[in-house]
């Protein structure tokens, strides 16, 4: 815990951004009937039926204090979506940065490994050598503030049925560009020393 903390309150540094990521799935509904369309004194209505369309992954990029986010949709999460997700982030996103600090959760498939189960051992080493990896603790999702973008686009923009992964695509790439458009960050306040304070039940008991 203390060591995500501690990397939350660097300074901004371009050639060292530190970058939140998380991921999470959202299931596809499909309407059995035509909602009926929103009128004046009157809201849409949807059938409460409906039919299930498959499930998609979106995974969350993030860097708090440029306000930058990147969300990509993609058919699954496994160890090789996660290695081309990270290998656009350093290329696409970070091309010049010396290293990109990672914090994220310690889900097994984000793991070095993971890009050398994807990539020539050359290139896996290439991208691993520009990581710089914190993982947060166990039970401590709320230290990711990936997580906590991933809860707003839940409110703001999946918060309804979605048919298909397409539409999917269209809807998270506009509320992107949105978020990024007005930059919207994260001023992280909590430090170590309130952590020791207010969590000091985390911690072990010294016998002297």
């Amino acid at each position: 815990m203390e060591d995500v903390l501690e990397v939350y309150h660097r300074a901004h540094n371009e050639k060292r951004p530190v970058v939140c990521m998380d991921e999470t799935s959202k299931q596809l509904i499909k309407e059995t009937r035509v909602p009926i369309p929103l009128a004046p004194g009157r809201p849409v209505r949807f059938d409460y039926e409906y039919e299930r369309n498959g499930v998609a992954n979106i995974f969350m990029f993030t860097e708090p204090l440029k306000g930058w986010r990147r969300a990509d949709v993609t058919d699954r999460r496994t160890r090789r979506d996660w290695a081309l997700a990270v290998k656009a982030l350093l290329d696409v996103d970070y091309p010049d940065a010396e290293k990109v600090v990672l914090v994220m959760d310690n889900l097994n498939t984000h793991t070095i490994g993971s890009l050398y189960e994807a990539f020539e051992p050359a290139e896996a080493r290439r991208l691993a050598d520009r990581l710089e990896i914190h993982y947060t603790p166990k039970h401590g999702s709320w230290l990711n503030i990936a997580e906590t973008e991933l809860s707003v686009l839940s409110m703001q923009c999946l918060d309804r049925r979605i048919a298909t992964k397409a539409e999917l695509e269209r809807e998270v790439k506009a509320w992107e560009k949105e978020r990024n458009r007005a930059t919207k960050g994260v001023d992280w306040q909590f430090t170590t020393p309130d952590a020791r304070v207010k969590l000091r039940r985390l911690y072990p008991v010294i016998q002297t």
